[in-house]
């Protein structure tokens, strides 16, 4: 049985410990140890990293009584080794886990929205909420969440059994038996959890949310803590910072200045693709005129730099109705789009090689016999155009 260094207290971040069993985890070396600091991978938290001794920690695995710590290099079963914690890292997951409780319990309490999932990722967290809430109510959330954290309370790690819990009032019923690990935040939140928690709210800095989105009946909310918040608006300043000097407006300004260019972008595109079509014939009959030719029909395979699918629907559109013609057009930029057209003449079918295509290359197109398209292709144009033209001779 490992001892658990971080039940009691997650400040530890150096320990000694002995290695009781070596092993092979995964093709890398890994160690048991008698008692550890290394939080394994659990409950939506990520595993610490650091050092035991001279090697890496690359992985902790949570093993029931065992902690498996695999590493960059083997140890010897009985030797005493010196752990070291990632303490960055470590704070940070602190900082998120707790969190994490009490916004969960603001949205708990506020409007009786429990949360049902949750995510510490390396640059994000998120929480699942059973229901949805306004994006006002969110913003309530959020503002009671940093009261809390800002009034600096105490968090407080008890164990009591799974009566005990349920008749403390736990945030969320545990499904487990047994002696239970309470995470308390004073006279706002009681939650069985086996995760590392700083010592006081206050140590979390701030509770940033940084966006939603409804998932399965509720909503997913995005969050960060602490230093994260802090990169975070740092990465938000140099963005805006960036956008005011390259469309010279003011910061109140920037959502209209967007809205415009947008529009704008959007015209010009119209536009330019108007203006393909119009000129289709033209580069129709330059195509014409430099196309292979076999018994059956004239082929047009080829790339087309600077066309838009609309464009390239309208010139295939063009050769095919002047006499037996096959036809594949792509567009240079990726992904890539084409267009795939044949004359009834030559017995083909386009929509055919366009499902074969997007089997080979992705994307998603569809049309009949005569003329089919579709876009998002990933690979070379030339070769997409390559086996679009062998497969209309098949």
């Amino acid at each position: 049985m490992t001892e658990r260094l971080y039940y009691t207290d997650a400040e530890t971040l150096e320990f000694d410990a002995r290695v009781t069993e070596s092993a092979n985890t995964g093709g890398q070396p890994s160690v048991v140890l008698d008692r550890t600091a290394f939080f394994p991978t659990s409950g939506g938290q990520p595993f610490d990293t650091g050092t035991l001794g001279d090697a890496q920690v690359v992985d902790v695995i949570d093993e029931g009584e065992r902690i498996v710590h695999v590493l960059s290099m083997p140890l010897e079963p009985g030797r005493l080794v010196h752990g070291a914690i990632d303490a960055a890292r470590r704070r940070d997951h602190m900082q998120q886990h707790t969190g994490q409780h009490i916004l969960s319990a603001a949205f708990d309490r506020l409007f009786a929205s429990r949360t049902v999932g949750f995510h510490l990722g390396a640059d994000a967290c998120t929480i699942d909420l059973a229901k949805p809430v306004p994006a006002a109510d969110v913003e309530r959330a959020v503002d009671e969440a940093n009261r809390v954290v800002w009034e600096d309370r105490p968090v407080v790690v008890r164990f009591a059994s799974a009566d005990q819990a349920r008749a403390a009032g736990l945030r969320k019923e545990s499904q487990r038996d047994g002696e239970l690990r309470l995470v308390e935040v004073a006279d706002f939140d009681l939650s069985a959890c086996g995760g590392t928690h700083v010592a006081r709210t206050g140590a979390i800095g701030i509770i940033a949310v940084t966006g939603t989105e409804k998932v399965k009946g509720g909503l997913r909310v995005s969050f960060v803590c602490g230093r994260r918040a802090l990169d975070q608006l740092r990465l938000l300043r140099d963005a805006v910072s960036g956008s005011l000097r390259a469309l010279s407006v003011l910061p109140a300004e920037l959502p209209d200045a967007i809205r415009r260019l947008q529009a704008d972008s959007k015209t010009l595109r119209k536009r330019a693709s108007d203006l393909q079509v119009a000129l289709a014939g033209q580069e129709a009959e330059r195509l014409l005129a430099l196309a292979a030719r076999n018994e059956a029909a004239a082929i047009v395979a080829t790339v087309l730099d600077g066309w838009e699918a609309a464009g390239l629907r309208a010139i295939a559109s063009s050769l095919i109705a002047r006499g037996p013609m096959q036809v594949v057009l792509a567009t240079r930029e990726p992904p890539v789009s084409i267009v795939v057209a044949q004359s009834s003449a030559t017995g083909a079918d386009a929509a055919g090689v366009v499902a074969r295509l997007t089997a080979l290359f992705g994307g998603r197109g569809g049309g009949n016999r005569e003329l089919a398209q579709a876009g998002g292709l990933h690979g070379a144009p030339q070769a997409i155009v390559e086996a679009g033209r062998d497969a209309l001779r098949e």
